[in-house]
């Protein structure tokens, strides 16, 4: 067996791996990188050999533009590839739209890096799946005992009730462009609303394509200040991105209702920070007890704590008997939060 440390290492471009001569995730330009998901902390432009799922290829050149990288290949998941004799296969992280765990094996040792990863249900990707492993590497976002998240459906109602008791005001839901979108609208429409609902115009592209690989979005209209003089927003839910409610488009909405749908929103000093009224806690990251779910169920002699909250997830793995590290990772934000 070779040791996990010879077959895959943390270095300043991002975790690499010797045999192979491959990248995960790299943070800066590199020969050949594997990539987890579209989340621009992860999928950065430049790479000459650029191997990830069919929808994260497509989300990059989306988000890029064609010519993102020099050369790309498509992997499905479970296929079994060799990347200068290093095996790798992608298994489903359930975090957005062509999200994948990337399990590295050599030599009798097998590496799962997870990515970012949910455990909860959610229509709009393929499910996480566990991958029993010597070393499974994790993100800890939410990784601190305080963080249980609630039942996304039931953060929904608390939108629709909204717009029952204040029909006159325009219902701003700042949601991240890539998968926590798309997530808000469809659970939306699960739970019955179907009027249009507004997108602001850089998310258009993305959840046309969401459409395209068969995620049900109901009726989506751009948010163009046209409507405004017809009272179109009146009572509307119209969906942007964060920043986007820092600048004039935000005020162009009749009577505006903040709201932020992010697992961050558990943090009341976040909410009113940004000025939220109506604060939606729905992660595409794992809580506290579903991190610690995940590990039990995969089974790892090893853990390694890639970025978030390292520390506490740590110290529970090593009273566990589990081994465990901080990888210390540094270029990885909450973009999907």
């Amino acid at each position: 067996m070779i040791k996990p440390d010879l077959l895959l290492h943390p270095t300043p471009g991002g975790l690499y791996c010797p045999p192979g001569d491959f990248f995960v995730d790299p943070v800066r330009p590199v020969d050949r990188a594997l990539i987890t998901h579209g989340h621009s902390d992860h999928a950065r432009s430049g790479h000459t050999h650029v191997l990830a799922t069919r929808q994260t290829l497509d989300i990059m050149a989306i988000r890029y533009g064609e010519d993102f990288c020099g050369t790309s290949q498509s992997a499905t998941f479970g296929e079994t590839i060799s990347v200068n004799g290093v095996t790798v296969r992608f298994h489903p992280a359930g975090h957005v739209l062509g999200s994948a765990q990337i399990e590295i094996e050599a030599q009798g040792t097998r590496i799962v890096v997870s990515g970012d990863y949910k455990r909860g249900a959610d229509p709009t990707c393929a499910s996480f799946e566990p991958v029993p492993c010597d070393v499974f590497i994790t993100e800890a976002t939410f990784g601190l005992p305080v963080f249980h998240h609630p039942d996304p459906r039931l953060e929904i109602q608390k939108l629709l009730t909204s717009l029952q008791q204040f029909p006159e005001r325009s219902h701003l839901i700042g949601a991240y462009a890539l998968g926590k979108a798309q997530r808000v609208i469809s659970l939306i429409r699960r739970g019955g609303y179907d009027k249009p609902i507004y997108i602001h115009g850089s998310m258009a592209r993305l959840c046309d394509y969401y459409t395209e690989q068969g995620v049900e979005l109901g009726e989506l209209r751009p948010a163009t200040t046209e409507d405004k003089k017809s009272g179109a927003f009146k009572g509307a839910v119209v969906i942007g991105p964060p920043s986007a409610f820092n600048d004039r488009w935000a005020r162009r909405f009749e009577d505006p209702l903040a709201i932020f749908a992010s697992g961050w929103m558990m943090v009341r000093q976040r909410a009113k920070q940004r000025g939220v009224e109506l604060p939606l806690v729905i992660s595409d990251h794992c809580d506290w007890p579903e991190l610690l779910d995940t590990i039990r169920e995969v089974g790892p002699q090893e853990v390694w704590v890639t970025h978030g909250r390292e520390e506490a997830l740590v110290r529970w793995c090593e009273l566990e008997g589990i081994k465990a590290r901080p990888l210390h990772l540094v270029g990885y934000e909450d973009e999907g939060d």
